[in-house]
């Protein structure tokens, strides 16, 4: 397990329910079996990243299978993109884990460990509570808890993170495969809440210490019933800045119709 003291950076070993580093600085495996590496001083708030309410939104919008052509558009490209020789795949921003086992999947054909890292507890529980074949942890994307060239695959879909963290984890020729929103996406939704509604900016993909190996864009149009729209609403940060009205129209509506418009790229480590 390539995990790194998040405290004195030094490796972490595992020791039965808990996690150890050589200045005995230790972390317990919560009964779900993931593992909290999120230091209360380098937390912005007491709770940071999604709530269970949040969370609870995510999964059941996912669980309806509306961002599957997204998920199985990623694990196509992870699965041509994977060294045969890997070791361990990492997912940043994993939340609920509905990508990240899709992930497991394809590193499992490879014997190599999936990571699944999320600022959220509440959503590292969930994650871990129904998807016990990957390692959760609960941690900052900006402190990336991981030894230095120890991860084969990495994923990012929307979440932030610095660019000399992804350089310091990512073994040589390792991949990262990230996921944007494109110009048009959520258009519909934005359109109920914003009064001049701006395309997203294009997205280059370029990450320094990277190269771009493959640019790949998705778009579709959703049908979605009023909770699922609702559900939708509370995944975005659109969630709030929308009023009351918005919320009652979307509950209220029958169907409720937007696109979907994703930038993924796939980028290599530079030797």
């Amino acid at each position: 397990m390539p995990f790194s003291c998040p405290l004195c950076h030094a490796p972490l070993s595992r020791r039965e329910k808990s996690f150890v580093c050589p200045q005995r600085h230790q972390f317990d495996l919560a009964k779900e079996g993931y593992v909290n590496l999120l230091p209360v001083q380098h937390k912005r708030s007491r709770d940071p990243g999604d709530s269970a309410e949040m969370m609870n939104a995510r999964r059941a919008f996912l669980d309806a299978g509306h961002y599957q052509p997204l998920r199985d558009m990623i694990t196509d490209i992870l699965q041509v993109r994977l060294s045969t020789q890997a070791t361990a795949v990492l997912d940043i921003g994993c939340g609920e884990g509905y990508y990240t086992q899709a992930f497991a999947d394809i590193a499992q054909q490879h014997g190599a460990q999936t990571l699944g890292l999320d600022v959220s507890k509440a959503a590292i529980r969930a994650a871990a509570k129904r998807y016990p074949q990957v390692m959760f942890c609960v941690a900052s994307s900006h402190r990336l808890p991981f030894e230095d060239c120890s991860i084969d695959g990495l994923i990012r879909i929307y979440a932030p993170c610095k660019a000399e963290e992804l350089v310091r984890v990512v073994k040589p020729e390792g991949v990262v495969i990230t996921v944007a929103p494109g110009p048009r996406h959520l258009m519909e939704l934005k359109g109920l809440i914003y009064d001049d509604v701006q395309l997203h900016p294009e997205n280059s993909g370029e990450i320094a210490g990277f190269n771009v190996e493959e640019k790949q864009s998705l778009a579709y149009e959703m049908a979605l019933s009023g909770p699922e729209a609702i559900a939708l609403l509370q995944m975005t940060p659109f969630a709030w800045r929308a009023k009351p009205e918005v919320w009652e129209k979307l509950t209220a509506t029958d169907e409720f119709r937007c696109q979907t418009d994703f930038s993924i790229h796939c980028l290599q480590r530079e030797s």
